[in-house]
């Protein structure tokens, strides 16, 4: 196991409660995709890539239609998300964990797929929290895709090797994983120990209080978390 000189969070269902109803945001992109195509064709896939998916076939025919589809569809997205945020909070370990990781010498980011503004709704002072925040806003190809881990490492000076990727969705682990990362997954979110089990992260852990305990007792971080 490599020295963790840095660890990057996941945002919701990670350092936050994950409050986004997404079989609902799925139910209603699919109620809006049928009044721009019907049939619709079949993809199974998260809200954002079958977005651009829809799209793409849309603007096959017609360029503009199929950005007016995806612009429609970015709007009820933020709506849903920010909505969520109001009714979102910190889970209780988040500011003791960023902290005390800080105080100990490891760096720390968060990057999410979610909008930086209902982030910024729940916790303004974001940018504060860690060394990196990026939304999907700030990366070309947001996780899974590495190249939302790789920029925040840039930005924190991290070599990948020498970094934990934490979430609470195989998302995460497979993100870790193309970036060449050690990844930890963690139950808070909708995604049960078992089903977190089967991506084979490094770690496996209740919750991210949970999971710097682990660490504390094989000596990865130091014992002042």
């Amino acid at each position: 196991m490599k020295k963790i000189e840095a660890i990057v969070f996941d945002f919701d269902g990670t350092l936050a409660e994950l409050t986004i109803d997404f079989n609902e945001m799925k139910k209603r992109l699919k109620a809006l995709g049928s009044a721009f195509l019907d049939p619709l064709p079949e993809k199974d896939a998260p809200a954002l890539e079958w977005v651009d998916f829809i799209a793409d076939c849309l603007a096959e025919d017609d360029p503009d239609l199929g950005k007016e589809f995806h612009t429609r569809c970015r709007f009820l997205i933020i709506s849903m998300e920010v909505e969520a945020a109001r009714n979102g909070r910190l889970f209780p370990f988040t500011f003791d964990i960023l902290s005390a990781l800080r105080d100990s010498g490891i760096k720390t980011g968060i990057i999410t797929r979610n909008t930086a503004s209902a982030v910024r709704e729940l916790v303004p002072e974001i940018n504060n929290l860690s060394g990196c925040f990026l939304s999907r806003e700030d990366v070309q190809n947001v996780k899974p895709h590495p190249e939302h881990l790789f920029k925040a490492l840039e930005v924190i000076g991290v070599a990948p090797e020498n970094t934990l990727m934490v979430g609470d969705h195989t998302m995460d682990i497979e993100t870790g994983k193309r970036a060449g990362a050690m990844t930890a997954g963690v139950a808070t979110g909708r995604m049960s120990l078992e089903g977190l089990k089967l991506a084979e992260p490094d770690f496996v852990a209740a919750d991210c209080a949970e999971l710097m305990q682990l660490l504390e007792n094989k000596g990865l971080v130091t014992n002042n978390l």
